[in-house]
């Protein structure tokens, strides 16, 4: 499998988790800690910091650590990929269904 669906793949993946995704939605509005991150969700803090390992792996969060504290940030790399790879979809079955219209049209102008 070519690296780049690779890539995709693992960023849906982290994407598919509703904890994963409200993370992402709040880092939207900027940096955050991990506390601040973990704060919102009823889960022991080890099980919080896996989804955060996950986010990191798929290249949609960056974390800095200053001092015991550790930040995360958005990475638009990572959202960008699955933003062009969904593009290219959209391309592709609009693509096709301007066919099928056209197809259609053919047919009810032939009958």
């Amino acid at each position: 499998m070519p690296k780049c669906l690779v890539e995709i793949d693992k960023i849906f993946k982290a994407l598919a988790d509703p904890t994963r995704r409200q993370v992402i939605e709040r880092l939207v509005s900027g940096v955050a800690t991990t506390s601040e991150l973990a704060e919102p969700f009823d889960m022991a803090l080890p099980s919080f910091l896996q989804h955060l390992a996950i986010l990191k792996s798929a290249g949609l969060v960056t974390s800095t650590k200053v001092g015991r504290t550790r930040t995360y940030a958005l990475s638009t790399k990572g959202l960008a990929a699955a933003q062009g790879w969904l593009a290219d979809q959209r391309r592709i079955w609009e693509q096709r269904l301007d066919q099928l219209d056209q197809y259609a049209i053919n047919q009810t102008e032939n009958s």
